[in-house]
Formats: C-alpha cells, structure tokens, sequence
C-alpha cells in the first residue's frame, strides 16, 4: 500500500472509523506534518518521524518514539505500553485527547532538536 486512505480501507469499517479519527487527531495536532506510509503503516513526519499509527487484532499500536511513553507513563495507566510504543485496547475507549496531547509532545520535541542542530 502507498497511502494512509489504502491503510485505513482494508479494515472492516468499525476499524476504519477509529483509525480515521486518529488520523483526523494527528493531522490537527500536527498541521505541518506529511503524512505518508513507513514501516507498512501511518506515519507523519516533520523533519523526522514524529509519529506512526497502526491496526492490530487486538490494539491499536501508537509509536511516538523511545521517549514519549515513559514522559506520559501516568497518564498510560490502564494501557499496555513501551520504549516507543502504547497500545490502546479496542474493548476501551481510545484516549483521543492524550494521542493529540502526545502528538504536539512530539512536535515540540523534533522542534527543538531540529533548532539545536541549526548552527
């Protein structure tokens, strides 16, 4: 697949419309961001990967990078997560707010290094 639209269109539509909310939370959170697929599934870029959505039988997988996780870790009780990676239980209700606010983390974060290595 090359789009996100192809992603999200081999899902059955319940699938579908959670992952169209991501995708609508993230492309807000992160106006300047390019969508496009990377390791086989969502990604959105500003200068570096900022951050990757994906569909699983059992989750959806959120891949905000190594740090992320641990900066939100009290806000992720009740999920599974790890280094670089959160996983939302589809019998829960997806945390839309906390996607977004992780998203805008990551913004500032890539900011801030991009502005570091600018001599």
């Amino acid at each position: 697949m090359e789009t996100v639209d192809e992603y999200i269109a081999q899902f059955p539509p319940p699938i579908q419309q959670v992952l169209e909310a991501v995708r609508a939370t993230i492309r807000t959170a992160a106006p300047d961001a390019t969508e496009k697929i990377a390791y086989q599934m969502p990604t959105y870029w500003q200068g570096r990967n900022l951050i990757h959505f994906a569909a699983t039988a059992r989750h959806l997988g959120l891949y905000p990078g190594g740090e992320a996780p641990t900066h939100f870790a009290d806000r992720l009780t009740g999920h599974s997560w790890g280094k670089g990676t959160i996983r939302f239980a589809w019998d829960q209700p997806i945390p839309y707010d906390l996607i977004a606010e992780i998203t805008r983390y990551r913004v500032q974060v890539e900011t801030s290094r991009a502005k570091n290595l600018v001599p």
